[in-house]
């Protein structure tokens, strides 16, 4: 029960340690005591503390999310026209093959003919 408790508390410990040693604590000490000194109080404690670690607002991330969603939509359409503009492309190259080379058949069809 004891070695139990003791492997607890240095788990914590070295959490504790990792936090600090990435700065961490350090930021997050800073930005409540900024809210702390705060003479108007912001109505939104989580949101202040986000945009003083350099987050986006809640409206900013909205705003990135609707973003976000539109540019999906332009690149699924961009994607989708490249395919066909791909299919296009492969089937004007199949069309032009066949083509050369029926004319190529006749060429050599009419050279045979005449003995040439």
């Amino acid at each position: 029960m004891m070695r139990n408790k003791e492997e607890k508390e240095a788990k914590k410990e070295a959490f504790r340690k990792y936090l600090d040693s990435s700065g961490v604590l350090d930021a997050l000490t800073k930005v409540l005591v900024s809210l702390y000194e705060q003479n108007d109080k912001p109505s939104s404690a989580l949101e202040f503390i986000q945009q003083k670690l350099g987050g986006p607002s809640v409206s900013e991330y909205e705003m990135l999310q609707a973003e976000l969603s539109n540019l999906q939509i332009k690149y699924d359409e961009l994607l989708a026209e490249h395919q066909e503009t791909c299919k296009e492309l492969e089937e004007l190259k199949n069309s032009h093959s066949m083509a050369m080379a029926s004319t190529k058949e006749t060429v050599d069809g009419e050279v045979h003919r005449d003995g040439f």
